[in-house]
């Protein structure tokens, strides 16, 4: 067998399980998601959720904030889908410390104050990491 070839082997048997470590844990660098769902004080107020998205859109502006997404629900008769909620908002983040830096951002913070807490009633939030 040839020395180099068998060093290559030998290489990749130490890498391969050092890789697949990595991949099982997250860490402070996996891309994390937040999807904030809400129920309005006046359930299907056009004005209300389009005030809701417009300031979702502002979120751009705070670092480490990936991409927003805001929107109204799609009304389903399917038993597995809850389309009881009005708007929804979908926020990923470059890492769990850029989420917890968002929450206590003052543009996150005035539309909650402003925007969110006058105009709904229920809020449920889902966070979860890659």
């Amino acid at each position: 067998m040839d020395f180099k070839f068998l060093h290559i082997i030998i290489f990749v048997l130490f890498l391969l399980p050092a890789c697949q470590q990595g991949k099982a844990r997250p860490d402070s660098t996996s891309k994390v998601h937040h999807v904030v769902v809400c129920w309005l004080n006046e359930s299907g107020n056009k004005e209300a959720r389009q005030k809701i998205i417009e300031a979702s859109r502002g979120f751009t502006s705070i670092p480490g904030v990936i991409d927003v997404r805001a929107g109204k629900v799609i009304k389903s008769e399917r038993k597995i889908v809850d389309s009881s909620f009005d708007v929804a908002i979908y926020l990923s983040f470059e890492n769990e410390q850029k989420l917890q830096k968002y929450l206590v951002h003052p543009v996150h913070k005035n539309a909650v104050k402003e925007i969110l807490k006058p105009l709904v009633h229920k809020i449920v939030v889902y966070d979860f990491i890659e």
